[in-house]
Order: structure tokens, then sequence, then C-alpha cells
């Protein structure tokens, strides 16, 4: 019986943190206003986390397990890239609705300056990184892109990508509309990629690999290019060496 109280305990601080963020943001959010959202004794945090810091980690935590597991299934179905823009739509929305976006930007802000926020911060955004990365192995094997990218280096960015537009649509939502259509459009590129058909696949994977080299060779040609002007001796020289390899009559009496 103590256990199950403590267990409900936990879970309306737990619930009364992530609330207190949503609601007041994280300047705001003090033992006093999670006690008050929870109903119980501010002492209780201290005694169930030990600083309201290591509490908010655990919100963070808990929040991120169960969203992901929220869309665990729905991301296990995806077979395609274009499958994996429509998912991320739906969960776009999902999340602005409920409010998530609101506590992330909250999270995010607080992580910059507290060192027990950053650590569970990029805890939680990495349990979404292994869900999508799993999906990316899936979908890019058998494609054209296989060999070409880097599936998890690739989920990293399309975690760092959602991140910014789900906060970018609470600054600019006419913005963050205009950057998901443009994502939006790239199911038609991602229709290619996924075509199954022998000639469309040789097509855009000989383009696709055609890109890569040329972007290669643009890189290795701009740093040598630079490594070159940063040897290239100016053109006036040393003023001194100068005057010593010019003769008499070079030289101003």
């Amino acid at each position: 019986m103590a256990e199950s109280r403590t267990g409900v305990t936990r879970d309306r601080l737990l619930t009364g943190a992530l609330a207190c963020l949503l609601d007041q943001g994280i300047a705001k959010t003090s033992a006093r206003t999670i006690a008050a959202a929870a109903g119980v004794n501010q002492a209780l945090i201290f005694y169930h986390f030990g600083s309201v810091d290591a509490l908010l980690a655990a919100a963070c935590r808990r929040a991120a397990e169960q969203r992901v597991a929220r869309y665990r299934e729905r991301l296990a179905g995806v077979t395609s890239l274009a499958g994996l823009l429509d998912v991320g739509r739906e969960i776009h929305a999902a999340e602005h609705a409920d409010g998530n976006v609101a506590v992330l930007a909250q999270l995010l802000a607080g992580a910059q300056a507290n060192p027990q926020l950053g650590p569970a911060t990029a805890a939680g955004l990495h349990l979404w990184i292994a869900e999508i990365e799993v999906v990316l192995e899936r979908v890019v094997t058998g494609t054209p892109l296989a060999g070409l990218v880097d599936p998890p280096g690739l989920a990293r960015a399309v975690a760092a990508s959602f991140i910014g537009l789900e906060l970018y649509d609470g600054v600019d939502p006419a913005g963050s509309t205009r950057a998901f259509t443009a994502l939006d459009q790239l199911a038609a590129l991602a229709a290619l990629i996924d075509d199954r058909n022998p000639v469309v696949r040789r097509a855009v994977s000989a383009a696709l690999r055609h890109g890569v080299k040329k972007s290669a060779g643009s890189r290795r040609e701009g740093g040598a290019e630079e490594t070159s002007k940063r040897r290239r001796p100016s053109p006036g020289g040393d003023p001194a060496k100068r005057a010593a390899s010019t003769g008499p009559s070079d030289v101003d009496p």
C-alpha cells in the first residue's frame, strides 16, 4: 500500500512539473508551483527526487518515453521515405495540439544552463533518434540511397530539423507552414527513390552518385584553394627582404 501511494505521489509530481513548464515556463517553475499543480506538499518533491532540477529531469525522460511509445507502432509500419514524411506530419500535428512542443521549448531553454536538464533532454531526444534511425535503416536498404547516406547521422539531422521547425512554429506559424509544405514537396523525390522500376532506379542512382561525387569534388577544390591562399605570399612580400634583394639603384637614397 505504501509503495502504491509513493507511485501515485511521484506520478502527480511528474505530471505537475510538466504542467508547470507548459503553463508558466521554465523561469516560473519552482517547488511551490509544481506542488500546487500536483496538489501535494512541496516537501515531497525533495523527499522523492532530491531537488526541483532532478524532478524536471525525470519528468523530461518520462515524457519522452511516453511520446516515443505512442508512435512506435506507427513508425514500425513505415516502409518508405514518403511514408516517413507522412508520419512526421502526423507527429507534428499531434505534438503541437498536446502542448508537447511548448514543453520541449522550455526544456531546451533550461538545458542551456542547467547541468541536470541538459543530459536529461539529450537522453529524451536520443529516444526519438533511435526510433528514426531504425526506420531509415529499413527504408534506405535496397534503394539508390543505400551506401550514399549515413542513417545514424541522417537520423540526427532529421530529429534536429524537426525540433527546429517545431520551435519555429511558435514564433512564425506561417513560415513553419511553408517549411512543412516544402517538405511535403519532397515526397515526389522520395517516391522516385522508392520506385521499384529498375529503369527509374538506375537513373536515380546514377544521378545521386554523380551529385555526391560533384559535391565532394567541390569541397576538395574549395579546401585546396583556401590552403593555397594561406600559403601564397603577399604581392609585396617582406619589405626588408625586398630591399635586400634589390640593386643599389633600386633603393631609395
